[in-house]
């Protein structure tokens, strides 16, 4: 019998393989990362502890009309379905650090950026006076990573990364974090205007 490898992007926006916990364990379940703690000791290795929970676009928006994102905060994940249903697509991601920095609804996307140039919000600042005024895009340290998409409440986006080991985690101050290549790929099937909820 010859096997035939699977890509990524085949197996999820396969309308056949649904992403259900069940039936993929190795695709859904977050790779182990070492946990980002810049006080921890260089040998304590903490695992992201994570899985995806199946979703049904009907369960949180009445259309797909512009497609559809919703950000899970239990399971830590950003599911993405487009507009005529053809794909679905889900990704491990950051999620709020707290119930302070998290806000549920719905909102939509207002603003692609590519290569954002990150400014700390006020609040931020005010927390961390040590942070930098702006970074900008293309910066290996810029902690909104390669492609940012801004929704319609202020500060709060969904964007790539800095650090990978902060996916799967309780690390953002209210955004959701991908890794680059996932939110590259999302960023282009996502257009201005597009829903999402989060929960």
């Amino acid at each position: 019998m010859s096997r035939h490898p699977l890509s990524r992007r085949k197996l999820l926006s396969s309308g056949g393989l649904a992403l259900g916990a069940l039936t993929m364990p190795a695709v859904l379940h977050a790779q182990s990362l070492p946990e980002y703690e810049t006080e921890a000791p260089a040998e304590t290795v903490r695992r992201n502890v994570m899985g995806f929970t199946q979703h049904h676009w009907q369960d949180h928006f009445s259309n797909l009309r512009r497609g559809a994102i919703l950000c899970d905060t239990q399971s830590r994940a950003v599911h993405f379905w487009s507009e005529d249903e053809s794909t679905y697509l889900a990704y491990p991601s950051s999620v709020p650090m707290t119930e302070e920095f998290t806000r549920r609804g719905m909102t939509e996307v207002t603003l692609k950026r590519h290569m954002p140039t990150w400014i700390p919000t006020p609040n931020m600042r005010e927390r961390d006076p040590s942070l930098p005024e702006r970074v900008e895009g293309g910066d290996p340290k810029n902690p909104m990573g390669t492609r940012a998409m801004n929704l319609s409440w202020q500060y709060y986006r969904v964007h790539g990364i800095d650090n990978p080991a902060k996916v799967g985690r309780r690390a953002s101050n209210g955004c959701f974090g991908l890794m680059n290549a996932h939110v590259e790929e999302l960023y282009e099937l996502v257009q201005v205007g597009t829903q999402v909820r989060v929960i």
